[in-house]
């Protein structure tokens, strides 16, 4: 089993040994192989292997979406080996956000609103909900977007009120999913950087998948995802 740890600091979240492995024609496909990683608290580390090695896996099995055929994942102390559906929903819901890709916003709603929503399912009452909502969209730079719906924002935009939503209800761990693909070199950048700095300032642990090495080139570490097993670069 092949580790990659934090060099410091107690562990946000932690999966060990994690195997994975898909039937599909007939063929059995090992994703994942003993892949093991420990964050930190504060900690952005970069999760880099080509396309089809098995990152959004990796990312749903750490996230709680899905569960690992073999191995175990540890949020914040707490292990979610034998805990019912109830129980593992909980736990995403309280200490994990996610940011894709493709910003996934609800269309009927303003930006302000596809923050409040997620915090109102949480318990939060409506005004305090409200003034998360617009703290986290001033510091991301998009308060004056508040009031508008998804369609009428940029993808950076978007893409920045979709980074504030996986925040709203103040998770440990914040797992992103080629968060910046879908945007152009200068965009990219610009949402990175803001990403990063909301990131270390609360103190997340942050695990971006990404295929832009420079982007990870900036980030505390970098872990690549060999024949299913996570190694330190």
């Amino acid at each position: 089993m092949t580790m990659a740890t934090p060099e410091q600091g107690t562990a946000a979240l932690e999966l060990r040994a994690i195997t994975k492995v898909f039937e599909q024609g007939g063929v059995t496909i090992n994703v994942l192989r003993g892949a093991s990683l420990r964050v930190a608290p504060g900690e952005t580390v970069a999760l880099l292997g080509p396309s089809g090695a098995g990152k959004s896996t990796f990312l749903q099995v750490a996230g709680l979406l899905d569960s690992p055929d073999d191995g175990e994942v540890i949020v914040g102390g707490q292990s979610a080996k034998g805990l019912s559906e109830r129980e593992r929903t909980r736990l995403r819901r309280e200490a994990l956000g996610f940011v894709y890709q493709f910003h996934h916003l609800l269309p009927e709603f303003s930006a302000q609103e596809n923050i409040v929503l997620p915090q109102l399912i949480a318990g939060q009452g409506l005004r305090a909900a409200r003034d998360r909502a617009l703290a986290l969209l001033q510091s991301l730079g998009v308060e004056h977007r508040a009031a508008h719906r998804p369609a009428r924002l940029s993808g950076g935009e978007q893409q920045r009120v979709a980074i504030a939503r996986a925040l709203a209800n103040n998770p440990a761990v914040l797992l992103a999913d080629e968060p910046t693909g879908n945007l152009d070199a200068k965009t990219a950048d610009q949402v990175f950087a803001q990403l990063k700095t909301l990131v270390t300032d609360v103190g997340l642990a942050a695990i971006i998948a990404t295929h832009n090495e420079a982007l990870a080139a900036r980030m505390d570490r970098i872990v690549r995802l060999v024949d299913g097993v996570l190694v330190q670069d």
